[in-house]
Parts: C-alpha cells; structure tokens; sequence
C-alpha cells in the first residue's frame, strides 16, 4: 500500500515580516515609534517621529542621545525615573508624558510609551520598543482650562471677599443701628426698650438660678425748675455729669438707663437689697460732689427693692417707683424701700 504524501509544514513567518508588521501596525496607532536595541545602542525612529517633532527624516544621530536631548529640562528627572524603574523591573510598565523640544525651539507634549520585547540571559534588556503619540492639543486644552478654573476660583474667591466686606460693613451698620436704637441720644446710656429688654432677661435669669436681683429708681429732685430757669442745654449738660457720675459708681456687670426725662433706673445683677440701699447711698454722695446750676445743687431721691420670688419686671418697677414716691414725699434726697 502506497503512503499518502505528507502534508507541508505551515510556514512560521520570519521574523523580519513579523518587525515589518509591528512597525506597521504601531505606524497605526502612534505619531511615532522608537526601536532601541540597548546591546549595540542603536535607536531606530521612524519617519512620523521626525515629522511630529518638526526635523528632516532621519537627521538626528540615532542613539539614546538624542532622545535625551530633546526632553524639557525640567521633565528630564521624570522622566528617566519612569525608565529606569520600568528597565530594573521595580515598574510594570513604561508610560509617560513629557515635552520634547521641535526643531523650531518649540516644546510639544507626547505620551510615551515602551515594552521591552527582547532580554539577554542575564535578564537585562536587549531591546525596546516604543511609541510616542502627540497629545499636546489636549495637554494644551487641558491647561487652558485649569487655567479658566484658576481664574474663575479666583474670581470667586475675590467676590467672596468682597461679599464679606459688605456683609462686615452691614452687621457693623445693623449693630451700630441697633446700638442706637438702644441708647438713650443725649445720655449715651440705655434707653427705656433696652432697659425693658435687659430687665425681663435678668428677671429670668434670676428665677432660672435663684440669684437675687435689685433696682434703682433715682428721679432728680425739683428739675424742672432748673430747665425753665436756666435753659434747657444748661440743664442737658447737668445731666449728662450727673449721668457720668453714676456710672462711676456701678459695676461692669450693671446697667444704667434713662426711663424718663430726669428718671433713671439702675439694674443690679446678683445683688440684694442691703446692696441695694448701699449703692443708691453711693451715688447719693457723689452726687454732693456735683457742681450746682446756678443756684440749684442737684439731687436726686431713691427708691430700691429686690426681686421676690415669681417677679417680673413691670411689678418690681412698680414697687421701685412707688418707693421712689415715698423718698418724694418724705423730703427728696432721699433712699427709701
């Protein structure tokens, strides 16, 4: 029996066909492409390389020289980090982007990317190949909007400040209206809503902790007289020493307020009764040391009382005014309770 003829072996391509097409097929998809075969030092770039980076095919030496010196210098160090990590195998792979410098002086951002196809028996690289692809539109583009977002980050950032200085300007405008309505125009003290406002607080507050809290109602004794006779800004001036005076005498911590025209009320936080009568007894003398109008010496009668339990602030100003009547009608210059 005949045999039958074997079957041709299937043809291997050689290798040369199988670097013709790789060139081709990283001609496809790249501006550029490299072959570095790093036993001799030879590097092959292809056409498209040159032409991207603006030189004549094939005029620049073909060695790692030239890829060095067209790196940017400040992206040299980055550069060859990537490299050298990617050839001693402390990377996976090689790819990095970086400006290489045109034949015009220009700079051009690429991408690089390589793979090592061929090693010795000592596992060191004996060849390399790579691509470059030109991404310098998008790099570009890139920029230009960091740029923009730069700009508008600091655009917001100016408006913010500016918005802020208004809004400073406008609390410091709404304080200072809140200030004023809150102060009495010629005295500068409290005024009678800003006393109203504290004394239902502190009334409060002296319920929630059980702390003792007193009043002052002080009325200037026979001023009117003194208006008609010597002038209303005579007896304004008198007022505001006399205001002076008793804010001398009194705490931090209390407060002072014009309830009428020569009516004023002082708010005692955390003090007793004893403290109370010792306090108008205070002022009462130093008002002895203000200067008369005219003929007038100025004083005042006093009346004081401490908050009783489950008191606000309408009865304790009451039972102060009525006790101030008492200092009134007893002889004036006067402390009564």
């Amino acid at each position: 029996m005949s045999q039958a003829p074997e079957s041709p072996a299937p043809k291997v391509p050689s290798v040369a066909f199988a670097d013709a097409q790789l060139q081709t097929l990283l001609e496809l998809i790249s501006d550029g492409i490299w072959d570095w075969n790093a036993n001799t030092g030879y590097v092959y770039r292809n056409p498209g390389w040159y032409k991207m980076l603006g030189y004549a095919s094939h005029s620049l030496d073909n060695s790692v020289f030239t890829w060095e010196s067209v790196i940017h210098p400040d992206d040299y160090p980055r550069v060859m980090e990537h490299f050298e990590a990617y050839i001693t195998q402390r990377a996976e792979q090689y790819r990095v982007q970086y400006r290489c410098k045109c034949q015009d002086g220009s700079y051009l951002w690429i991408e690089d990317s390589g793979h090592i196809i061929e090693c010795n028996p000592d596992g060191s690289v004996a060849r390399m190949l790579g691509a470059h692809r030109n991404i310098d539109a998008s790099k570009r583009l890139l920029a230009h909007l960091e740029q923009q977002n730069l700009s508008l980050e600091a655009l917001v950032a100016e408006r913010t400040r500016e918005l802020s200085w208004v809004n400073q300007q406008l609390q410091r405008q709404l304080d200072e209206n809140r200030d004023l309505a809150e102060r009495d125009a010629l005295t500068l003290i409290a005024n009678r809503y800003r006393l109203e406002k504290v004394l239902q607080l502190e009334c409060e507050r002296a319920q929630r902790f059980r702390q003792p809290l007193s009043l002052i109602v002080m009325d200037l004794d026979d001023f009117k007289p003194i208006n008609d006779r010597y002038g209303h800004a005579r007896g304004d001036s008198a007022l505001i020493d006399l205001v002076g005076r008793v804010r001398d005498c009194l705490r931090d911590k209390d407060l002072l307020a014009r309830w009428g025209g020569d009516e004023f009320v002082v708010v005692l936080v955390e003090a007793t009764l004893d403290d109370a009568r010792q306090q108008a007894a205070t002022i009462r003398q130093a008002l002895e040391q203000a200067p008369p109008v005219g003929e007038c010496r100025l004083t005042m009668s006093y009346g004081v009382v401490q908050r009783l339990e489950g008191e606000g602030q309408a009865q304790m100003l009451t039972r102060a005014d009525q006790a101030l009547y008492r200092a009134k009608a007893t002889g004036k210059d006067k402390v009564c309770e």
